[in-house]
């Protein structure tokens, strides 16, 4: 593959539609287009200026293959920094693949998966990080995904990675130079100035590194299981936070045998959720397996809903006080705890459309004497608390960062360079306390800058030596 040759590729989804773009780029995209486009207007496609839209025929020799709008960006200024031509035609499949097919019998090369944004790349367009933030702002689909694409697509996150980065290249400039007045004994890097850099930007890198947790359910959806005895209502409150019929509602305890799950959008941020099977010892070969797989997805959730049944809870529960059989419920429930004390759990009470008034004071009562736990309860079947229960939910989202437009990291590739420099960084800070000498200094430095690098794809060390000869004059 050669980044010199024009490419040519269908910019907009395959299938009939109303319209499809059909994106050519390179230098010579503009002059392969102009004879095959015939302006309604008499006009020369390769005279007209950059940034401008026309109306006219692709011509196949004497056939008409379409009318269409030209539309003309000039390099550098257009979205891969090359000559651009997008052709706007009607949106049927036989047109957009005869109107591909002419011009790679002209010249161009279909374009490899990602190479229009990778062209945008390698001309200085977009950094790295700006690159990956398209293909994050195409998959967006929900506000915050959204946001945060767009905050990275802007430079948000790699803008502040390249102000520390030029401060740091700045200091190893220094400590570069001292190494070629070694002999001399000085110092040109200001010890105490390095140290209060070091920290400032060791704060930085775990701010973005502790923005991941954040940022990589906001980008992936955030899992939430719904786990609970046989026949409490979770496949009816998963339907009921869905707002349709989504898995099989039955009064046969064990009807959910295998995993249900379906996302949705509360207050911006997407929720995946996961209906699984009863929690129950059982000698049915399929439900046990089914059950296995409900610890597995507890596992991978982030938040675990536990459901219980009012009415069971009101026949075991003694008032004031609780009976042995409720505190069986609760070892259980604590056992779930214990075994994932990283997940948030939320326990809610369901079915509450079945207690009279008496029944549900005595089980708010029965609920409030019960220390270090919550109890939501709500009825899957009315939809009564079920919007108490998403707004509980978005409370375990931590969106003070999104809120406030901070960088926020959602890339396992940039979160992994910044581990990686991070390490980097708190060397050279024990290297300043014990005084290690500025060549090993300069090597942990180094590092930390290829760190940084890998972020934004700036992977060099002519940085250093620009740095060096632009802003310090040793003699010529």
């Amino acid at each position: 593959m050669t980044h010199e040759d024009t490419i040519i590729a269908l910019a907009t989804p395959s299938g009939t539609g109303a319209i499809g773009v059909i994106r050519v780029s390179g230098k010579e995209a503009i002059r392969l287009v102009s004879p095959r486009f015939k302006s309604i207007h008499g006009k020369n496609l390769g005279q007209q200026r950059s940034h401008t839209i026309h109306l006219g025929h692709i011509l196949d020799g004497e056939r008409i293959l379409d009318q269409v709008l030209v539309s003309v960006f000039k390099g550098p200024h257009s979205y891969t920094g090359e000559d651009v031509v997008e052709i706007s035609c009607h949106g049927s499949p036989y047109i957009q693949q005869e109107i591909i097919q002419l011009f790679l019998r002209l010249g161009c090369r279909t374009a490899n998966a990602g190479e229009f944004t990778l062209r945008a790349f390698l001309n200085g367009k977009l950094d790295l990080s700006q690159a990956e933030a398209v293909a994050d702002l195409i998959a967006s689909d929900n506000e915050a995904a959204h946001q945060i694409a767009m905050q990275q697509m802007r430079g948000g996150f790699s803008n502040e990675i390249k102000r520390l980065r030029d401060e740091l290249v700045n200091f190893a400039s220094l400590i570069e130079l001292e190494l070629d007045f070694s002999e001399e004994d000085v110092e040109f890097a200001d010890r105490g100035e390095f140290k209060v850099l070091l920290v400032r930007i060791q704060e930085v890198l775990k701010r973005l590194i502790d923005s991941f947790a954040v940022g990589n359910v906001i980008k992936n959806g955030i899992p939430i299981a719904i786990v609970g005895e046989p026949n409490v209502g979770k496949s009816t409150l998963l339907n009921a936070l869905l707002n349709e019929e989504r898995a099989i509602v039955s009064e046969i305890a064990g009807t959910t045998r295998d995993t249900v799950e379906d996302e949705i959008t509360i207050g911006g941020i997407g929720f995946r959720f996961i209906d699984t099977a009863g929690i129950r010892d059982t000698q049915d070969v399929v439900e046990s397996i089914g059950i296995q797989k409900t610890y597995e997805k507890i596992a991978q959730a982030q938040v675990v809903i536990y459901l219980m049944d009012a009415t069971s809870l009101i026949s075991d529960m003694a008032i004031p006080g609780i009976d042995g059989a409720f505190s069986e419920k609760l070892s259980e429930i604590k056992a779930v705890q214990n075994k994932y004390p990283q997940k948030s759990l939320l326990i809610v009470v369901n079915k509450i459309d079945l207690l009279n008034k008496a029944q549900q004071t005595d089980l708010k009562s029965g609920l409030k004497a019960i220390e270090d736990s919550f109890f939501l309860p709500l009825s899957a079947k009315t939809g009564k608390g079920v919007e108490s229960l998403k707004n509980k939910l978005l409370e375990f989202v931590n969106t003070g960062a999104l809120r406030n437009n901070e960088a926020i990291v959602t890339n396992t590739r940039h979160y992994d360079a910044l581990l990686k420099a991070l390490a980097e960084v708190e060397k050279v800070s024990f290297g300043l306390d014990e005084g290690v000498p500025g060549d090993l200094l300069a090597i942990d430095i180094r590092q930390a800058l290829h760190h940084f690098g890998e972020i934004t794809g700036e992977i060099n060390t002519d940085d250093l030596l620009g740095n060096i000869f632009a802003n310090f004059c040793i003699g010529k």
